[in-house]
């Protein structure tokens, strides 16, 4: 199996856990409310993840006491969840920071705050250090062999 095979089993399972919080909590709650359902979620599907997770941040090779917090890390895919009305291009770069800082090799933004639950997932190429979305990313994959 290869990786995008991998990843998308995964993104299929963690798309499924979002969807079943969203059917049963709705839309437009905190996101806070959001993570808490969604861990546990995953929990009861015995899927394997980490809630809350820090990112160390170095400047000039010196760890900086400040530092940014995962919402949720799954496997080697970062699940960023927010309650909005529309997904913003500062939610994206948010998401796209952390894909950088923690080299993972996937991420994935979902929103609640809608009347449909709406997902984006996206590659990082640590080679050229940039993000592109995760079909793009699979479509060069297949179309290179």
């Amino acid at each position: 199996m290869d990786n995008t095979q991998t990843y998308d089993a995964l993104l299929y399972k963690i798309v499924g856990a979002a969807m079943a919080v969203h059917s049963e909590l709705k839309y437009g709650l905190l996101e806070p409310v959001y993570q808490e359902a969604l861990c546990m979620e995953l929990e009861q599907r015995g899927m394997e993840f980490c809630a809350e997770e820090n990112i160390p941040i170095y400047y000039k090779g010196v760890l900086m006491k400040k530092q940014y917090r995962m919402d949720i890390v799954c496997g080697d895919i970062i699940v960023e969840l927010k309650s909005v009305e529309e997904l913003l291009p500062e939610h994206r770069s948010q998401l796209f920071n952390y894909l950088r800082l923690t080299q993972k090799p996937v991420g994935m933004l979902i929103n609640f705050g809608q009347p449909s639950l709406h997902f984006e997932k996206y590659y990082f190429d640590a080679e050229s250090n940039e993000v592109v979305l995760y079909s793009y990313y699979k479509e060069e994959m297949i179309n290179n062999f």
